[in-house]
């Protein structure tokens, strides 16, 4: 690792330890540089904007964090058991770090902020297009715009101190009933012997990129 790259590492971690410890707000770039030990000049030089900063700390830790256990169901897990699994891997770490979700919610409006969609979408979906790849593709849809929709929405309500970070994941587990115990034809659909392969290449995957985490309106 060259001497760019550490001090890179150095200021991220700073950013984790304020993200974690006393919230978004506490993340200015001259309190980073001086917990860092770097001049401010040195911040900005790996950083544009203080954005940009909290943007990349904040994918390193979905990545540690929420990515980094997710695996394709096994061929037995029924749709419901499976999109619960998926929704936990990225709530469950949230819950246990609700000032990490507040952060994500604040900085996913920034201009930035797609590449944070980008990267939950690249982990999730080859799971999702496993669950979902033998449905009908207006299923898989309505099923995939339901979930990011409820949740982004509940994500907001958490960075407003509205929601408690701990209520989301029961309250999207009560829509999974919902939305695989009253469609029982197409639910067991998508998880019968005619599912299509894992790839996120599969054509039913399409719905989802873009439409997991879709972007609120300005």
């Amino acid at each position: 690792m060259n001497r760019n790259e550490v001090l890179s590492e150095r200021i991220i971690a700073v950013v984790l330890e304020l993200l974690e410890s006393e919230g978004h707000e506490a993340v200015q770039l001259r309190e980073v540089a001086r917990r860092a030990h770097v001049s401010l000049s040195t911040v900005y030089k790996h950083f544009r904007t203080r954005d940009e900063l909290i943007i990349t700390a904040l994918g390193r830790w979905m990545a540690d964090n929420c990515f980094a256990a997710v695996e394709l169901p096994s061929a037995d897990v029924t749709l419901h058991d499976g999109l619960v699994r998926l929704l936990s891997y990225v709530f469950e770490p949230w819950e246990r770090n609700p000032r990490m979700l507040q952060a994500y919610a604040h900085v996913r409006r920034s201009p930035g902020g797609a590449a944070l969609d980008a990267r939950s979408v690249d982990a999730l979906l080859p799971a999702a297009s496993a669950l979902l790849g033998g449905a009908d593709p207006r299923y898989a849809t309505d099923i995939g715009l339901i979930l990011a929709n409820m949740s982004f929405a509940m994500v907001v309500r958490c960075a407003d101190e509205d929601l408690d970070a701990a209520d989301i994941l029961p309250i999207l587990e009560r829509a999974v009933d919902r939305l695989t115990g009253d469609n029982a034809t197409p639910a067991a659909a998508a998880r019968s012997g005619e599912r299509r392969s894992h790839s996120v290449r599969n054509p039913y995957a399409a719905p989802f990129r873009g439409n997991l985490m879709p972007r609120p309106p300005r």
